[in-house]
C-alpha cells in the first residue's frame, strides 16, 4: 500500500516538472511600460477581468476606465482591447490600465498630426486661466490659449456656443517630457482665410481703381477699407492718413466715417503678408508737379483760410494745395500772436510766398509781408540811429522802462543806466505809465527786433573831459565829498561827473582826514577807457612819479623826509662851481 502511494507521488511530481518545463519554453513578450492586446474574459459590476497572452495571471481593470472612454456599453466577453502594462510581478499579479493605453495611443496620433501639420478633433470642455481646457478624441487633455480660439474677439454668448461641440484644431506645441499639448483653432481659420485670400489677391493688381469701397473702421493713422465685392468676397485694405489727400490732415475722422462709400486706387499688394495698401489722393493729379511754373518765391497770391491751429493758419491756395502761414508771419509787432485774432476760417486774404520746397511739398506764406509796410523799415527811414524821438512809457520793469516810439508802434528800451549821467537807484521812479519824454535812438538791432534809447545822450557828456587825455597825464580835481575810505572828486569844472579815489591811492600815508570838500588837488590818470567810460585817478602815483623825478634831478637826498631847501640848493650850487 505504501509502495503504491509512493509511485503515485512520483508520477504527479513528474507531470508538474513537465508542465513547468513547457511553461519556461514559452516565448514571453510581456514588458512593463508597453501596450498589449487583452481579451475580456469576465465583466463584473466594478471590475473587468482580462486575459493576456503570456501572462501568469488575469489582470482586472476598473469599470470606470472603460466608461470614461465611452467603451463600456459596447464591451462584451471575448472582446479584444489595448491595455498598458504597469507592473508584471505585483502583489496581485499583473497590473494594467485601459486609460493609460488610450492616452498612449492618442499621444502617438497627436504626435503624427503635429509632425504632418494635420488637423485634430477636440471638444472645449471649460474655461481656464488664460484659455480653455479641451479634450482631443474625447480622451487626451490639451490647452487652447484664449488668443487662439478665434481670429476675432468673441462675446460671452459666442464662447458658450463653442462649448462641448467637436471642432477642428491644429497642434501648435508639444512638450514630450511633460506630455503637454497646445492646440489652436485660430490657426485653422487663418490657414483657410490665407488660402482664400490668395485666390482673391490673384484677381486684382496694383493700379486698379475700386469705385465702391466701404470704410470699415477709422483709426488715428488711417482707415481700413473693404475693397471686396460679391465675387471676391470681403477683402480688407489699409488707407493710410498720408494717402487720403494732398492737403494736410490732422484727424482722419474729419474726412472719413465708418460706412462711407469711397473710390480708392490699389497702391501695393504684398503676397507674402497678404496686405493691400490703397490711396484716394492718387486718383487725381499731383498738385506739386510743375508747381514752379505757377508759383514762385515773393509772389503775392490770394488764398482762403482752411484751418486755424495754435502755431499758425493753413491756407488753401488752389485745389489740393495748401500752404502754412506761421504765427511769426502774421504780425510785425507781435512775434507770437493768437491766429484767431487776426484771421478767421473761410476768410480770403492776400499772402506772400516766402518759401517753396517742392521735394518736401512745403509752401510757407506770410500775411504781414503782403498786407502792409514793415514798421522797422519805417523806423530806419524816418528815425535812423542818433535821431531824437518822442516816446511814451508803456511798461516799467526792474532794469528800465519800455516806451512806444511815435508814428511806429514799436517799443524801445530805456535802461536805467541811460536815464541820467550819474545813474541812481531812484531814477526809475521819475517815470510813470503814459509819461511822454524825449530820447535819442542809440541802437537798432533789426534781426533781434530791439531798440535802445537814451535820455542821458541828450545832455552833454561830462566824460568828454577825458577825450584828449591819456594815461599818465596830471589833472586837477575838486573834492566833492569825503568818505570813510575814499574821496569823490570832479575833474576840472565838471561837477556832474564824480570819480572815486580809494584810500590806497590817496598818498603814501593813505590819510583821508587831510582832505576837505572844495579842495583842489592834483592827481594822475592811471587807467582810461573811453569806450567803457572808465577812468582811475591816483594821488599816490603822482607822488611816486614826482619822487622819481626829484631823485633823478637832485639825488636821493632830495627825496628823503626832513631835507631842507639849503641842503638841496647847496649841492646844486657846489656842482655849478665845479663845472666853472
Amino acid at each position: 500500500m505504501a509502495l503504491e502511494t509512493d509511485i503515485q507521488d512520483k508520477k504527479a511530481l513528474k507531470e508538474f516538472e513537465d508542465l513547468l518545463k513547457k511553461d519556461f519554453e514559452k516565448k514571453r513578450d510581456l514588458k512593463e511600460g508597453s501596450v498589449v492586446k487583452a481579451t475580456v474574459s469576465e465583466i463584473g459590476k466594478k471590475f473587468v477581468v482580462l486575459n493576456i497572452s503570456g501572462g501568469k495571471s488575469d489582470p482586472i481593470v476598473p469599470v470606470e476606465e472603460f466608461r470614461g472612454a465611452g467603451e463600456f456599453e459596447n464591451l462584451k466577453v471575448n472582446s479584444v482591447t489595448d491595455v498598458f502594462v504597469e507592473r508584471i510581478d505585483g502583489p496581485n499579479g499583473i497590473v494594467v490600465s485601459r486609460r493609460r493605453a488610450k492616452l498612449m495611443s492618442s499621444w502617438k496620433r497627436i504626435k503624427e498630426s503635429f509632425e504632418k501639420e494635420e488637423e485634430v478633433s477636440a471638444i472645449v470642455k471649460s474655461r481656464t486661466r488664460g484659455g480653455y481646457f479641451c479634450l482631443i478624441d474625447n480622451s487626451y487633455a490639451a490647452f487652447c490659449p484664449g488668443s487662439q480660439i478665434s481670429s476675432k474677439p468673441l462675446q460671452n454668448s459666442e464662447i458658450d456656443s463653442l462649448m462641448n461641440v467637436p471642432m477642428k484644431f491644429l497642434v501648435v506645441k508639444m512638450d514630450t517630457s511633460r506630455m503637454n499639448v497646445v492646440i489652436s483653432r485660430k490657426a485653422i481659420s487663418d490657414k483657410t482665410r490665407s488660402r482664400d485670400l490668395k485666390k482673391v489677391l490673384s484677381k486684382i493688381k496694383e493700379g486698379d481703381v475700386i469705385k465702391s469701397a466701404r470704410v470699415k473702421a477709422v483709426e488715428s493713422f488711417g482707415a481700413f477699407i473693404d475693397i471686396g465685392d460679391d465675387k471676391t468676397g470681403p477683402l480688407d485694405a489699409l488707407l493710410h492718413q498720408s494717402d487720403i489727400s494732398y492737403n494736410r490732415i490732422h484727424k482722419v475722422s474729419d474726412f472719413l466715417s465708418q460706412g462711407d462709400q469711397i473710390s480708392v486706387k490699389i497702391l501695393k499688394i504684398d503676397l507674402e503678408t497678404s496686405r493691400v495698401s490703397v490711396g484716394c489722393k492718387q486718383l487725381g493729379p499731383d498738385p506739386w508737379e510743375n508747381l514752379e511754373k505757377r508759383f514762385s518765391v515773393n509772389q503775392i497770391i490770394e488764398g482762403t483760410v482752411s484751418k486755424i491751429v495754435t502755431f499758425g493758419v493753413f491756407v488753401q491756395v488752389s485745389e489740393n494745395l495748401q500752404g502754412l502761414c506761421h504765427n511769426s508771419e502774421l504780425d510785425f509787432l507781435n512775434r507770437d500772436p493768437k491766429p484767431g485774432t487776426i484771421l478767421s476760417p473761410s476768410q480770403k486774404a492776400k499772402f506772400k510766398i516766402i518759401e517753396l520746397d517742392i521735394p518736401k511739398k512745403r509752401m510757407s506764406l506770410s500775411y504781414k509781408l503782403a498786407n502792409g509796410k514793415n514798421p522797422w523799415d519805417t523806423l530806419l527811414e524816418k528815425y535812423p540811429v542818433n535821431s531824437i524821438v518822442n516816446a511814451t512809457t508803456v511798461n516799467i520793469v526792474d532794469f528800465g522802462i519800455f516806451a512806444n516810439i511815435e508814428d511806429t508802434n514799436l517799443q524801445a528800451l530805456l535802461h536805467r543806466n541811460d536815464m541820467t549821467i550819474n545813474p541812481k537807484e531812484d531814477d526809475i521812479k521819475k517815470y510813470k505809465k503814459n509819461l511822454k519824454f524825449k530820447a535819442k535812438i542809440v541802437e537798432v538791432d533789426r534781426s533781434k527786433e530791439k531798440i535802445r534809447i537814451s535820455v542821458r545822450a541828450l545832455e552833454r557828456d561830462p566824460f568828454d573831459y577825458f577825450k584828449n587825455k591819456k594815461n599818465g597825464e596830471v589833472i586837477t580835481v575838486k573834492v566833492q565829498s569825503v568818505l570813510k575810505n575814499a574821496i569823490k572828486v570832479s575833474p576840472g569844472n565838471e561837477d556832474k561827473l564824480e570819480i572815486i579815489i580809494k584810500k590806497n591811492q590817496l598818498g603814501k600815508d593813505g590819510r583821508v582826514d587831510v582832505y576837505s570838500i572844495g579842495n583842489r588837488i592834483d592827481c594822475m590818470v592811471t587807467d582810461l577807457d573811453m569806450d567803457k567810460r572808465k577812468v582811475n585817478l591816483s594821488i599816490k602815483e603822482l607822488e611816486i612819479q614826482n619822487e622819481k623825478r626829484d631823485i633823478q634831478k637832485f639825488g636821493k637826498a632830495g627825496s628823503k623826509s626832513g631835507a631842507v631847501l639849503g641842503d638841496i640848493l647847496g649841492k646844486v650850487f657846489s656842482s655849478k662851481k665845479k663845472k666853472k
